[in-house]
């Protein structure tokens, strides 16, 4: 099987050795995305949970459609967050984007840092 590099330049380019997206047959695995604006390359949102996250989501569904899929292919999801106490927020932000569902798989995780020192970041899982 031959894996495919999805590269646009409508999402903050890699910040290191990796690739924005990585389609293997039909599953699509997009790198963490957190909240930097694709066209300056500056954090948005600096200290703004909601913002970051609305951000973050954006940049999933660009690297998505640029592989030709979207949200509703979403399998499974992984979350990082600076503190946990922002889960609700979160949460709901994240919920919003995926509607009434079916919801994809995830697990949410709090960790020390994360790069640039945003407050949230997520990757996910396409199937087609």
């Amino acid at each position: 099987m031959t894996n495919t590099i999805i590269q646009t330049s409508n999402a903050p380019a890699a910040i290191g050795p990796y690739s924005q997206a990585v389609q293997a047959g039909s599953t699509v695995y997009v790198s963490g995305q957190i909240a930097l604006d694709p066209q300056s390359g500056q954090i948005i949102g600096e200290g703004d949970v909601s913002a970051q996250t609305h951000q973050v989501m954006r940049n999933l569904q660009t690297v998505l459609t640029a592989a030709g899929y979207g949200l509703q292919d979403v399998v499974k999801c992984s979350i990082f967050v600076k503190d946990l106490g922002h889960f609700g927020t979160i949460n709901e932000l994240y919920g919003s984007y995926f509607g009434a569902g079916p919801y994809p798989a995830r697990e949410t995780v709090e960790v020390s840092r994360l790069p640039k020192d945003v407050l949230v970041e997520i990757s996910c899982i396409a199937v087609k």
